[in-house]
């Protein structure tokens, strides 16, 4: 009986030792699993690294010396005055520009341009306020039309390659004297936009990336169809925001 004791305590332990070893080979096999995932993880990584998050650029239109660290030519005497949103550039609609070296929508394939801003009345029926790109080539323009002196109606144009068009929204009057947001979105295949958070209109037109070109502000980049009123922020975002990643504007 002592034996067979004996006998039954080695084959437990024999078999508690083989018990050990297989659990440690198996914590060996699962270790190198998870390093051989983690080394081909890092290796997709650098085969295949991911985009850039894609940012926005805002322009304070609050100074007469820099936009968003460019500097600026100024056409004319535009005025820095207080307004609800802090400062920001008054233009008389006669001879007040403001004219950057550069096209924050070059390289863009989609984008969403953002201004917020005052037109007033008493201004040119045409109103070309910013424009990017080129003067006559390529280009992205947000433009007012005035009617009855009081009233306005936003008007967006993108000219690429052979494709044009204009949106103009006739039928969207609004009142001059108050502040709004606009947006000119472009989704890669339509061209839409909106006055404060409002989609008015929405059209197809192919586009392709612009590069290089410049920009103005209050004008034309040919210094003609002079805006009178106010511009307190441009945003340009290279990607379709939706209107409620729209600056934000408290209504007066």
């Amino acid at each position: 009986m002592i034996c067979c004791t004996i006998g039954r305590r080695i084959s437990s332990r024999v078999q508690l030792l083989g018990d050990t070893i297989i659990q440690l080979i198996l914590v060996k096999i699962m270790k190198s699993i998870i390093f051989f995932i983690c080394f081909l993880f890092i290796l997709l990584m650098h085969c295949f690294p991911q985009k850039e998050k894609i940012d926005s650029i805002t322009w304070y239109i609050n100074n007469l010396e820099n936009i968003g660290g460019n500097k600026l030519t100024l056409l004319g005497s535009p005025m820095i005055i207080d307004t609800p949103f802090g400062r920001a550039t008054q233009f008389d609609g006669i001879d007040d520009g403001i004219i950057l070296n550069t096209n924050p929508l070059a390289n863009a394939e989609l984008f969403t341009v953002e201004v917020i801003f005052c037109p007033d009345s008493g201004g040119n029926p045409e109103q070309r306020f910013i424009h990017m790109g080129e003067i006559d080539g390529n280009r992205v323009l947000i433009e007012t039309r005035l009617i009855d002196n009081n009233r306005w109606f936003l008007d967006t144009y993108i000219k690429s390659g052979e494709s044009e068009l204009t949106l103009y929204a006739k039928d969207f009057p609004h009142s001059t004297g108050r502040w709004y947001h606009a947006a000119l979105v472009y989704d890669g295949k339509h061209m839409r936009h909106y006055v404060n958070g409002s989609k008015e209109l929405e059209e197809p037109i192919k586009f392709s990336a612009m590069v290089g070109g410049q920009t103005s502000v209050g004008c034309r980049l040919n210094k003609i169809f002079w805006y009178k009123g106010s511009i307190s922020k441009i945003k340009i975002t290279p990607r379709v925001l939706s209107p409620e990643e729209f600056l934000l504007l408290e209504y007066n």
